[in-house]
């Protein structure tokens, strides 16, 4: 009689708990039903779970999501981008304390040791009742340029995969992919590693509604923030080898709704503002205002915040970074959180003149588009990119001159500006990312930068 292997995944969920009552009863009825049926089933998450743009993540450092996650009994979990980087690397080694599911995560160490991290392993070996070896490999998007800075060293893929098979070589059955490296990697893993079974990815946020089959591997994704539910089926012989692979999801506003789901989502959304709202910053003198376009109060104290904290005289920062204004009076960190929601941390570049000047002409360029740019990923939670802003630099366009600090640019100098790492994965500024010598900033994003400042007193001399 064949055996049936079932995997339920979830991916790039990223904090929208509207979601997640329906997809909680949804996994629980699946794993309940299909068992019942004598099948195999695992549940597993590819990452991004948590997204600190929801107040309750925020307030907690993401220990809500895995206290959710921990309701529904994965059998593994990787982590994306939005735990490593989202979080210090203390809060990231707490994340999982309290969690009741392995974390699979096979291409990153701790910097300093070079060692595994402790709350996770690089694979996870579950056998069946048929006696049929699963093994899950866990790998996250190496970005290496903000990992390192937050204190751990990620592995390449196409260094980390060959040592990891080796490891594995002879030790399983079916071998199975947790994936939060985005489809294009996930396809060339597939076509390189024919020894896979089962890709499940996430990070690029694309959905496979029946899967992709390359070669006998069947590559899988539910697309992003919850929408759906993926699920594999492996029909296997009776000497465990994979004789059928079907893929499917199910979009989860056709689930049924309950009438306590709106309850929960809502208290979810109530604690993480009470949370926040208990954490007072600052009093104001007066009001901080955003604009769409150009300087305003708001703007240049954000400006002053971010050369402040990464030491430099020099700044930049997009309107679109604002997605409200601070009134006068007692500044909260839940203030803080709905007007800079960003997972953006702070970028440090250094550049010769001739490239500032080729950076600021980019910007100059594409002013005007940016303006109305909607920007979706890349730590930023806005909606429109919006007019590009200088603390220190001016520009006279009829001349095609750049001054800093009123200066002209020494096109042999080096000088040191601040920004967003945003800009350094900008496809609209490559000057960055191409000569410059860039540094992100950790821990902290943006509105800890502003917190800061806000803090001391410093936007009183504004």
């Amino acid at each position: 009689m064949a055996e049936i292997i079932d995997f339920f995944h979830t991916n790039d969920m990223h904090s929208h708990f509207e979601t997640w009552p329906r997809i909680r009863r949804y996994l629980k009825q699946q794993q309940d039903g299909f068992r019942a049926k004598g099948d195999t089933v695992y549940t597993v998450d590819i990452g991004d779970a948590m997204d600190r743009m929801h107040p309750l993540t925020e307030a907690t450092n993401g220990q809500i999501n895995t206290q959710l996650l921990n309701q529904v009994d994965y059998d593994a979990v990787t982590v994306g981008n939005n735990e490593g980087i989202g979080n210090s690397k203390r809060q990231l080694e707490q994340l999982y304390e309290k969690a009741n599911f392995p974390v699979v995560l096979a291409n990153l160490k701790d910097k300093k040791t070079q060692q595994q991290p402790k709350w996770a392993q690089p694979y996870l070996i579950k056998v069946t009742n048929e006696g049929t070896r699963v093994a899950f490999i866990g790998m996250t998007a190496p970005y290496i340029s903000t990992y390192r800075p937050n204190g751990w060293d990620p592995e390449l893929i196409q260094n980390a995969m060959p040592k990891i098979l080796a490891d594995l070589a002879g030790k399983y059955d079916v071998l199975v992919l947790l994936s939060h490296l985005g489809i294009t990697m996930d396809k060339r893993i597939a076509a390189k590693y024919p020894e896979f079974d089962v890709i499940m990815g996430g990070h690029t946020h694309h959905l496979l509604p029946t899967g992709l089959l390359i070669g006998k591997t069947m590559v899988a994704a539910a697309g992003r923030f919850g929408d759906h539910v993926g699920h594999v089926q492996l029909t296997l012989n009776q000497d465990h080898q994979v004789q059928q692979s079907v893929a499917s999801v199910v979009t989860t506003t056709k689930l049924p709704v309950e009438a306590a789901d709106e309850a929960e989502i809502t208290g979810y959304l109530t604690a993480g503002h009470e949370q926040l709202a208990s954490q007072v910053i600052t009093q104001l003198p007066h009001a901080l205002t955003s604009k769409p376009i150009g300087h305003s109060t708001l703007m240049d104290v954000s400006l002053a915040a971010v050369a402040r904290a990464a030491k430099t005289e020099v700044a930049l920062l997009n309107t679109g970074v604002f997605l409200g204004d601070f009134a006068a009076g007692p500044v909260t960190a839940d203030d803080l959180h709905t007007v800079l929601p960003h997972a953006m941390h702070l970028l440090r570049v250094t550049l010769r003149g001739t490239d500032v000047w080729r950076l600021i002409m980019e910007i100059e360029k594409n002013r005007q588009f940016l303006q109305h740019y909607q920007l979706h990923g890349l730590g930023f939670r806005g909606k429109i990119f919006g007019d590009m802003v200088y603390k220190g630099i001016t520009v006279n366009l009829l001349s095609r001159t750049v001054y800093w600090l009123g200066k002209p640019l020494d096109p042999e100098a080096t000088y040191t500006l601040a920004g967003m790492d945003t800009y350094l994965y900008f496809q609209f500024f490559p000057t960055i990312s191409i000569v410059g010598d860039s540094e992100v900033l950790f821990p902290g994003v943006l509105r800890n930068a502003v917190a800061s400042y806000l803090k001391d007193g410093k936007e009183e001399g504004k």
